[in-house]
């Protein structure tokens, strides 16, 4: 039976805690699983109602990430290829995400500011680019300052990881990698 002073003690605990401070649900830690061997390697598959990113490795083997993706009506569809890749990103936000809720983006409004990269920039600590015949399509795969959004439907359309996961993948793909949004 709890004591008065160990429910208190654990309360303390619990309010000492930083709000960022939280447990990811272990399906939405990167493993690796078995891939249908007739999908090429070197390649990224993203399933957005699963909530999942894969990175096809070698043959019948992936690693699956868990992911953040857009809310409904602004998630990316389609084939693309990361043309640029970049470590702590600037960002500002698109012209129909200002329009959206210019609130929200109040400090981007009627003016070119551009946030610096670095901690609390919300494409986190990496960005992959992703181009359709050359052109920027303006999403992203890249990491986040709301680590509680992974595994939601809550991005204005780009592809969320956890940094140390957006990380690791940046490490592994190159540019010219062939992304598919399903």
């Amino acid at each position: 039976m709890n004591s008065r002073r160990t429910f208190l003690a654990s309360a303390a605990a619990t309010l000492a805690t930083p709000a960022f401070a939280f447990k990811l649900d272990p399906i939405l830690e990167p493993q690796y699983v078995a891939m249908d061997p007739a999908v090429a390697a070197q390649q990224i598959l993203v399933l957005p109602r699963a909530r999942f990113l894969y990175f096809i490795d070698q043959p019948g083997r992936a690693l699956r990430y868990g992911v953040g993706v857009g809310q409904a009506g602004l998630d990316f569809q389609g084939e693309a290829i990361i043309q640029v890749k970049k470590e702590w990103p600037t960002w500002r936000p698109t012209n129909e995400m200002i329009e959206r809720d210019p609130r929200a983006y109040a400090k981007f409004v009627d003016n070119d500011y551009v946030q610096p990269g670095g901690p609390g920039n919300p494409l986190g600590a990496r960005a992959l680019y992703l181009f359709q015949n050359g052109r920027d399509t303006y999403y992203r795969i890249h990491g986040t300052t709301a680590p509680r959004s992974i595994g939601q439907a809550a991005s204005n359309g780009c592809i969320r990881m956890l940094n140390d996961h957006v990380v690791d993948l940046y490490d592994r793909v190159p540019r010219g990698t062939k992304v598919t949004v399903l």
